[in-house]
């Protein structure tokens, strides 16, 4: 087959993969409005607010594995299906978690949602990694990879306006009013995510059914590499614990996506903890999503061209490092906007890690996939970290005597030092990590 043929064969199913990018980027971007709009209606503190990012991201811990299972019964496209009227499923459920204003539900709708979502990364992922040369994976991730952040700008913004527009209000009138009204006021704010989870679920439910009738060809990973023994004598490996690159490559994973949740749904708390008004801070994550799609853009044009994957990962680590320098050493808008530019940082990390992890794997290739998205469950404990840290270093303040609005921003900005091991273990993979164990 020729170069030619090769693009134009694997042109319809890399869009109907980057359709599904689009999909849960949109779902799964929606949390930052989601955080802000969670404590109000439910009285939360920051630690528990973050608790919806942990229901989201814990799913691929639940699911992973049993979607590889999944995947390799029904098939890509079935299996994808599945995943959509899961998600569709999740949907639903905000309509009796609104009308009982309940944390816990809505909690279970979005990890009904977050299983759905593990089964179309579980699938997608090696499908795009495989699909092509294995050197030029990192370019084909970060088109689909503008597809996701695409999507999330557009559904931050949807939700932020849905959402948060009226939020300030609500707070300014929960001070005042009583027990009666106040829950009157948090029961329509509330029932403003019935519409818009309804809409989202019919959406799901019908992409279900126009899947089953994509086009999507069979692809094979390469088959493993063999190692030549001390005695030169050549062995396959027989097992995914004889990797010692990927098992590195999943914590890398598991730290990034930790990162890259803080940079997309802490953003609108923090500008609000910084006293800007929910109506500014509601396109804060908007901005973090369009410095990733720059970066993605950029992976496009370099990889593999100008830039390999190694020096991409290696880049963007060193780049999360400054900014994080730039969000606790500044003030005020600066520092939101180098929170922000942490999507610049973050943008080539997953379609680094990805074909780097999946080196050699072959017939591991689809377990190896699984763990690797179980390491999304980055985004369920890293993020909830930084609102314990956040929660304890304004009460320190507080009793100190520090005001508490001054305590509230000082404790969010101080607390994001949480992003330096994250990234300093990223380097070390881009470094040295993804070479362990593979043949020289």
């Amino acid at each position: 087959m020729t170069t030619t043929s090769q693009k134009s064969s694997s042109l319809v199913p890399m869009l109907i993969i980057a359709g599904l990018f689009f999909i849960f980027g949109f779902v799964t971007w929606i949390n930052g409005a989601l955080i802000p709009f969670m404590k109000t209606i439910n009285e939360l503190t920051d630690a528990q607010s973050y608790l919806v990012a942990s229901a989201s991201y814990i799913s691929f811990v639940a699911m992973a594995l049993p979607s590889s299972f999944i995947i390799a019964k029904l098939g890509y496209k079935k299996g994808m299906s599945l995943g959509l009227i899961i998600m569709a499923i999740g949907a639903l459920v905000f309509i009796p978690a609104a009308e009982a204003r309940t944390y816990w539900v809505f909690l279970t709708g979005i990890f009904i949602q977050g299983l759905g979502m593990t089964i179309l990364q579980t699938a997608s992922n090696p499908y795009i990694t495989i699909l092509g040369p294995i050197e030029s994976a990192a370019k084909r991730i970060s088109i689909m990879g503008i597809a996701n952040k695409c999507a999330g700008a557009l559904g931050s913004l949807i939700f932020g306006a849905l959402l948060l527009s009226g939020i300030d209000g609500v707070q300014e009138k929960l001070a005042v009013v009583g027990d009666a009204e106040k829950n009157v006021l948090l029961q329509e704010m509330a029932d403003s995510v019935v519409l818009p989870y309804i809409v989202m679920a019919v959406v799901l439910f019908v992409l279900a059914l126009l899947i089953i009738k994509a086009p999507l060809p069979h692809v094979e990973p390469d088959e493993i590499e063999e190692d030549e023994t001390t005695e030169g004598v050549k062995t396959k490996k027989t097992s995914i614990f004889q990797f010692p690159h990927l098992w590195l490559g999943v914590l890398t994973l598991f730290l990034y996506v930790g990162v890259e949740v803080i940079a997309g749904d802490t953003i609108i708390s923090y500008g609000i903890s910084l006293g800007m008004s929910g109506a500014e801070a509601k396109t804060f994550t908007f901005m973090t999503l369009m410095a990733m799609v720059g970066g993605y853009i950029l992976g496009v044009i370099l990889i593999p061209k100008y830039l390999n994957q190694t020096t991409a990962l290696r880049i963007s680590a060193v780049l999360g490092i400054v900014f994080g320098i730039g969000i606790i050493s500044t003030t005020g808008f600066t520092s939101v906007l180098f929170v922000a530019a942490l999507g610049l940082a973050n943008a080539l990390v997953w379609p680094a890690i990805w074909p780097l992890a999946l080196k050699g794997l072959g017939k591991f290739t689809e377990t190896a996939s699984a763990l690797l998205v179980m390491a999304i469950s980055g985004g369920a404990i890293i993020p909830p970290l930084y609102g314990y840290l956040v929660d304890q270093s304004k009460n320190e303040l507080i009793e100190s005597g520090v005001e508490q609005s001054v305590a509230m921003a000082d404790a969010a900005t101080s607390s994001y030092w949480i992003l330096f091991p994250c990234y300093a273990f990223i380097l070390f993979y881009a470094i040295y990590g993804h070479k362990v164990g593979l043949k020289k």
